[in-house]
């Protein structure tokens, strides 16, 4: 399939940028340039904005059952080009064919369950304490036109979640999507405006990321801003957004802990987190990272997960049988490197792996350190990558207080049999989401964010509705 050029969509119209520039798109499979996507400059942007700001004034007045209507209009012409969307995505990201029209299928999900969800953003009314002719409401609407900035490892799922809560809501959106992977998130925007979605109320821009940024945050039009990224990004975000007194939900970095009992099915916990650990290449803020293993099941564990690694197919996503694709790009590669070095240096093993495969495009070799000392780089830094790190335990309070050490809450993992550590360890590690004796398995209706420096808000279940609200009071005497 041709990979499309991809231009700036605003008022419903597909553009190239003002000045005529654009940006290369690279394939992290081969290295080479497969198309181009335009960069927006402030002229684009101040015609985003005024288009956004006209696109919210139609869109809030539409009644929810209308605005749900066109939503899953959209829903529906996602699962009818998830193959030919998948391949774009693959091209310009890497993911195995399999993951790319997953995530295109998954974007239907999510786009249907925030269209119902929008029919129940309910007022109040409440009873007046010295009077029955005052009525008392609460009525919530909109907070307005939204700026989103999302990033490249899912280029589709990042911008729906954000897009389905925003404009079930009634608000209209700016998308600054990742220029690594353009005509994914392209065909989320097209599948809207093929549905009716009117003129303004979603736009789509690209180019250099801090210039957008700090042009479209303190803009009066912009009253809330929704941003996934790294931590360090996301401080400098918010703090701006903190000047201006917008609105914010953050989707932040991670470094998840796994922590396997001794009780634990060890096969069970094997398939489960080595699926998620290897998917995407292990660019997924949720990927867990940090295994932390008892030590009466840390040598069948280490010794079963590095079986798991190495029989991963890796390859190009669109062959056959991939099942690992590449990293994103070259950066990524010199990371994982350092990564491993590091952690060797300080005395780790690698059970399989730790070495860039061949001299074309960004693979690497799925990876399992064992012995891994706290002191590592691996430990204390979010990878990122194709590499698992393990930690032995022998009492549960220590892994759980290794879990909590570092600033990131984010997502974590366990496996046990025992209730009663299923109960501890829901209660006291600090992570916004936790799944237990399973895969990570996000959906719509669940909340999805972070705690502590991993983020605030949520980008799933009826709390990512309320971040793009506004409760307001309103008491009426009666004449």
């Amino acid at each position: 399939m041709t990979y499309p050029n991809t231009q700036l969509f605003i008022e419903g119209q597909w553009q190239d940028a003002a000045d005529g520039r654009s940006l290369a798109v690279h394939n992290p499979a081969t290295g080479q340039e497969i198309g181009r996507v335009a960069h927006a400059s402030k002229p684009d942007l101040d015609k985003a904005l005024a288009a956004a700001q006209k696109g919210f004034e139609t869109w809030r007045d539409l009644v929810p059952a209308e605005r749900a209507k066109i939503m899953r209009k959209a829903a529906g012409f996602m699962r009818e080009r998830a193959g030919a969307i998948g391949q774009v995505l693959t091209q310009e990201q890497g993911k195995p064919l399999v993951e790319a029209k997953g995530e295109a299928m998954a974007a239907a999900d999510i786009i249907e369950w925030f269209a119902d969800e929008g029919m129940r953003v309910y007022g109040r009314i409440v009873p007046s304490r010295t009077n029955l002719a005052i009525r008392q409401m609460v009525l919530k609407d909109p907070v307005g036109v939204v700026a989103a900035f999302t990033p490249w490892n899912f280029p589709i799922n990042q911008v729906v979640r954000k897009v389905g809560a925003a404009l079930a809501a009634g608000c209209s959106m700016i998308v600054k999507a990742p220029e690594e992977t353009p005509a994914a998130p392209a065909a989320l925007v097209q599948a809207f405006a093929d549905a009716g979605l009117p003129p303004g109320v979603l736009n789509l821009v690209y180019g250099n990321p801090a210039e957008i940024s700090s042009y479209l945050i303190p803009h009066p039009i912009v009253r809330k801003i929704t941003f996934t990224g790294s931590t360090p990004v996301g401080k400098q975000l918010a703090a701006m957004a903190g000047q201006h007194m917008k609105r914010v939900t953050m989707e932040l970095g991670g470094h998840a802990p796994v922590i396997v009992c001794e009780d634990a099915d060890v096969a069970l916990a094997v398939k489960a987190a080595g699926a998620a650990k290897f998917r995407n290449a292990g660019q997924v803020c949720i990927s867990p990272t940090r295994f932390l293993v008892h030590e009466s099941v840390r040598d069948q564990f280490a010794e079963a997960l590095a079986s798991h690694a190495k029989a991963l197919k890796v390859g190009d996503g669109l062959a056959e049988g991939t099942q690992m694709g590449p990293l994103a790009n070259p950066r990524r590669l010199t990371a994982m490197s350092e990564f491993t070095k590091d952690a060797v240096e300080r005395g780790a093993k690698v059970l399989v792996g730790g070495e860039r495969i061949g001299s074309t495009g960004n693979f690497f070799t799925p990876t399992v350190l064992a012995d891994v000392p706290l002191e590592s780089k691996i430990f204390n830094e979010e990878p990122f990558g194709p590499v698992a790190a393990i930690r032995t335990f022998t009492q549960l309070d220590e892994a759980i207080k290794e879990a909590n050490r570092l600033a990131y809450g984010l997502a974590g993992y366990a496996f046990t049999k025992s209730l009663k550590n299923a109960d501890i360890i829901a209660r006291r590690v600090e992570v916004g989401m936790l799944w237990m004796n399973m895969p990570a398995l996000p959906s719509a209706e669940m909340p999805f964010g972070g705690i502590k420096d991993s983020g605030y808000g949520s980008e799933g279940g009826p709390e990512a509705l309320e971040a793009y609200l506004n409760a307001r009071a309103v008491n009426v005497m009666n004449a």
